[in-house]
């Protein structure tokens, strides 16, 4: 028995990184899946492995933040399996070494698009599919910046203290419908996220033989780490919880 059988789950951002193995996660354990990333290739790669592996799987390639890309994610999921339990708003960019200061508009409205208003958009128009079902669970990704941040992270740092925001205020307006919201807090997770903001400053992954030493653990994270949190937050044993940051970061914050 799996912990998401009978489920159906939709992940953005699911063409990599943690959505990615979230995606092949939630599979593993039972729920049908369905997909959405801009990057078709991986996203097709993704769909084929769920599928070689015996599970169901839908996909389509989605830009969550434009509201006809979001709306149609959706309205795939449910044709495809015919209902919503779990929603995963994964999708995020970044933008470093960049103080507010010189941050371009232009940037700065791409970075709360995704990384906000994609949550918005998603969610909203996935909630009345999983009221339909009595309820569920949404979970958005945010990160150990929403509540502890650096220098010349402006931007990103703004966009996931609203994801946390919005999370505690969908879940005071989704309560009553059995619907819990919850959001997860990675610190430095091996994703192309991460090497790409390790790239500007010159440095890779392999370079520093994952060691992290920010993080009380001293490596870092991996996708698999943080969608077995994930897991948690979507399935039954957390049935209690609602509106609250699951920090997993490495003990990153506990240094603070």
């Amino acid at each position: 028995m799996g912990q998401l059988d009978g489920k159906i789950a939709l992940i953005t951002g699911a063409a990599s990184g943690i959505g990615r193995a979230t995606a092949a996660l939630f599979a593993a354990e039972g729920a049908q899946v369905a997909l959405g990333d801009w990057h078709e290739d991986q996203l097709e790669a993704i769909t084929r492995q769920i599928r070689d592996r015996g599970g169901q799987v839908a996909a389509r390639r989605t830009d969550v933040s434009k509201r006809a890309d979001a709306q149609a994610l959706v309205t795939a999921a449910i044709e495809a399996f015919g209902g919503l339990d779990v929603v995963v708003n994964n999708a995020g960019i970044g933008l470093y070494n960049t103080t507010l200061e010189q941050t371009a508009e232009d940037d700065w409205d791409r970075v709360m698009a995704v990384n906000l208003k994609g949550v918005y958009l998603v969610s909203q128009a996935a909630i009345p599919h999983i009221r339909a079902r009595g309820g569920g669970s949404i979970i958005n990704i945010a990160s150990v910046h929403a509540m502890a941040t650096q220098e010349r992270i402006a931007a990103y740092a703004a966009s996931k203290g609203g994801v946390l925001a919005l999370t505690r205020a969908m879940a005071m307006d989704l309560a009553t419908d059995a619907i819990r919201v919850n959001a997860v807090l990675p610190g430095a997770v091996d994703t192309p996220l991460f090497r790409s903001a390790l790239a500007e400053e010159g440095k890779s992954a392999e370079e520093l033989g994952f060691r992290f030493d920010p993080h009380a653990i001293g490596r870092v994270g991996q996708p698999e780490e943080l969608a077995r949190a994930i897991l948690f937050l979507a399935g039954d044993a957390s049935s209690f919880m609602t509106g609250s940051p699951m920090i997993v970061d490495g003990g990153l914050l506990a240094r603070l």
